[in-house]
């Protein structure tokens, strides 16, 4: 399941991000790397609990909680505090699987990583190259989204970004534990509850059929939930 969400940022939204983290502190993104992905891995990272980073990532949770489309998509559980990165001069990152746990370091904070997600932060006429590329049953699906849009993406999937030839690619990318754990089953429960929403628009929400196809929904997702 890849699922956009778009303008999750404005363009006033994604100034003030960029306001806050081009003057941080980067450092070599493999800080949060394991063995193999530090294999594969180039770029540069604010670095993880700095200032700059605590405050860009607040205002990324706090958009995240104003998405209905992103709460529909994920049905999130847990959110790891949102990272932050940048390519340039070629850098890339190979193909790779994410770490199955992610724990955020200095707490007792962790969590299984059902999905991922990369919130662009630059436009894709700054920068050539720099597509992230997922592959799944249907092939690999590139990837390069304005400036505030963001794509979720399962964490288990194999997936690389390529090198950045020109300009600097710049986003911030976190992982999810969702309360459903199954990737088919979190993407029924989406199609059916934005079916559910368009019928609403059209028919009314008091209209029976769009109540029973609600309650099929809470249904299903009372079956497969996990909280």
């Amino acid at each position: 399941m890849l699922i956009a969400i778009p303008d999750l940022f404005d363009a006033a939204g994604v100034a003030r991000l960029r306001s806050l983290i081009d003057s941080g502190d980067w450092i070599d993104g493999n800080a949060t790397s394991g063995p193999q992905s530090a294999l594969a891995k180039r770029n540069e990272q604010l670095a993880e609990g700095s200032a700059a980073a605590r405050e860009a990532g607040g205002l990324v949770l706090d958009a995240l909680g104003r998405s209905p489309l992103f709460i529909a998509a994920a049905l999130p559980a847990k959110v790891f505090p949102p990272l932050f990165n940048r390519y340039a001069g070629g850098q890339a990152f190979g193909a790779h699987i994410d770490n199955a746990i992610r724990i955020q370091r200095g707490s007792d904070f962790r969590i299984r990583s059902d999905l991922s997600a990369t919130l662009f932060l630059a436009d894709p006429a700054e920068y050539d190259g720099g597509e992230l590329v997922i592959e799944d049953r249907f092939g690999e699906q590139r990837v390069k989204l304005p400036a505030g849009h963001m794509v979720l993406y399962p964490a288990s999937s194999l997936h690389r970004v390529e090198p950045v030839t020109r300009g600097v690619r710049v986003a911030s990318f976190f992982w999810l534990q969702s309360m459903v754990r199954d990737d088919a089953a979190r993407r029924l429960l989406f199609d059916l509850d934005q079916s559910v929403q368009r019928l609403g628009g059209q028919l009314g929400q008091g209209d029976r059929s769009v109540i029973e196809l609600t309650g099929v929904y809470h249904n299903l997702l009372r079956r497969w939930s996990e909280v």
